[in-house]
């Protein structure tokens, strides 16, 4: 899932404010200023809708539009943390209590927002019944792993209600990014009344929900790739909402959602590399780089993946830097090991440097070669076949096709089939671990490497390929609690742990993405934060 902060540990860590790259002119210098009297936006998106229930939520494009019609205590603004339903945080001196007071504040129905919503929320997202991807972020919540593991009761997670309008939380360990973790769409509210009454459908569509944020969702209905946001009349801070109405519709070429942004029918589009070339420098053009990686992840269930040898040849076969020039483009970075540059540093060394091995992440074909006939040797055979996954976006399509020329050039004892399908339908089926590789990645749900080691830990819901290392575990543990507030200690852990993970190659890192776009002069104060939930368009306006 996401997932794209900022966190201070020490004052160590570098602080993530990525400001984001505009390549050419200022979005808003070719525009006026005079707010148009009809304020609607018009938007391209690459995937669709798998649900808007916080709690199951699995992938970036869900989260992103409950970001936008729900509300947590805080939201996520040029990735520092702002107020959202949290009008004063008062915090223990162990650092280990967060009493929140809440504002007062109503659902789309017209029901009061209370710090019971967010109990009963907290509370279904721990519950290992529901398997929620995102229950991992819990980790440090009193109770929460092992809630998360079923050895505990929902009810005992360290959460509760002081009346409607207090909220307290109680942590077993320091967790110096609380208020960026709150801004997360998995730890929103939810109306209790209205999740039962829906049951397993809930989310499911736009109508079998409710909502407290800026925007209503519409036109939803599970399965159709276009909707649309209208503005919340009971949103608390309605008047700092001046978007009426945005459309979103569902492009999964980029050609043609290029081709609409040119007849004036949409007012942002993703662009494709060669795309990217051709427009740099124009007005509305931006290079957006963030904190989100694309890996190639194995099922380890899979006879040939379970040989590490075999894994570390089709890695040693793929040309990254070629990749992110001639495939992703727009200022895409190879990857160095599973963590992006500009998220972290320790003494004044970026984390990625600091984790950087030659194993697994560099281009070495008769390393390649000799690696796989050893594999292939030890387990009696002479070659051998897979499928990767990847999604049906015109992108997508030509980074699985690059992934596959790459291995069957170096490696012609290996066949790739690529099958290219919605984003939906891989996360049904990888995480029934029917897959033998998917083209996947992360986005930072906040602005530390942990975010990222988290996801290949043995009980994460993303470790869809099912690696379970307990050195790994162990070093990931570790930095999350007792190394948490000793910055040497837990750099050294995830330093480790990073290069432990290039070693065994139970995924492939290969690029940092960097999104290359095209924004529509006249559209002003849209937020873009580099890490966690992207966009943001509470505040965002057009001009004539």
């Amino acid at each position: 899932m996401h997932l794209k902060k900022l966190l201070a540990t020490s004052g160590t860590l570098l602080v993530a404010t990525l400001t984001l790259s505009a390549c050419g002119h200022d979005r808003s210098s070719q525009a006026s200023n005079k707010p148009a009297e009809k304020q609607v936006l018009n938007w391209s998106l690459q995937s669709e809708i798998a649900t808007l229930d916080s709690t199951t939520v699995p992938e970036m494009t869900s989260a992103e539009m409950i970001n936008n019609v729900m509300e947590g205590l805080f939201r996520i603004k040029n990735n520092h943390a702002e107020p959202g339903l949290a009008t004063k945080t008062k915090v223990s001196k162990d650092g280990l209590t967060y009493t929140l007071t809440l504002r007062d504040s109503k659902w789309s129905n017209g029901d009061p927002v209370t710090a019971h919503d967010f109990v009963y929320a907290w509370r279904r997202t721990v519950d290992p019944k529901n398997s929620a991807p995102g229950s991992y972020l819990y980790s440090g919540i009193k109770n929460a792993d092992a809630i998360i593991a079923g050895k505990m009761a929902p009810e005992t997670l360290g959460v509760k209600a002081n009346g409607d309008h207090e909220l307290v939380v109680e942590l077993e360990q320091q967790t110096p990014y609380f208020k960026l973790l709150m801004g997360d769409a998995r730890f929103f509210p939810q109306n209790q009344k209205v999740v039962e009454k829906y049951g397993k459908q809930y989310g499911s569509s736009a109508d079998k929900i409710v909502y407290n944020g800026p925007f209503l969702l519409k036109g939803w209905t599970g399965s159709n790739l276009s909707w649309k946001f209208v503005k919340n009349n009971n949103y608390w801070d309605k008047k700092h909402v001046k978007m009426q109405t945005i459309n979103f519709k569902v492009d999964k070429s980029l050609t043609t959602s290029y081709s609409l942004y040119q007849a004036n029918k949409v007012d942002f589009t993703k662009l494709t590399a060669e795309q990217a070339k051709q427009l740099k420098g124009t007005p509305g053009y931006k290079a957006l780089r963030i904190a989100r990686t694309t890996y190639m992840e194995y099922n380890l269930e899979k006879k040939e993946f379970k040989n590490k040898k075999i894994r570390q040849a089709l890695a040693y076969a793929i040309d990254r830097k070629q990749f992110a020039q001639t495939v992703a483009g727009g200022g895409s970075l190879p990857l160095t090991n599973f963590v992006p540059r500009d998220l972290a540093s320790y003494n004044g060394k970026d984390f990625a440097d600091l984790a950087a091995t030659k194993v697994g992440v560099t281009t070495n074909k008769k390393l390649a070669k000799k690696l796989l006939k050893e594999g292939l040797n030890e387990l009696g055979e002479d070659h051998f076949e897979f499928t990767l996954l990847g999604r049906d976006g015109d992108v997508a399509k030509k980074e699985t096709e690059f992934i596959q020329s790459q291995i069957e050039e170096t490696l012609p004892e290996v066949k790739v089939v690529t099958r290219n399908i919605p984003g939906k339908v891989i996360i049904e089926q990888a995480s029934k671990g029917n897959f033998d590789a998917q083209l996947t990645g992360w986005l930072a749900d906040f602005a530390d490497p942990i975010n990222f080691l988290d996801v290949e830990t043995r009980t994460n819901f993303t470790n869809m390929g099912h690696y379970d290392n307990a050195e790994y575990n162990d070093l990931v543990t570790a930095a999350k609690t007792t190394d948490a507030l000793n910055t040497e200690k837990r750099f050294a852990d995830m330093v480790k742990a990073a290069k432990l993970l290039n070693e065994d190659q139970p995924v492939v890192p290969l690029i940092q993405e960097s999104d290359p776009e095209l924004l529509r002069p006249n559209v002003h104060d849209m937020v873009q934060n580099t890490a966690g939930l992207i966009n943001n368009f509470k505040e965002v306006y057009v001009t004539n």
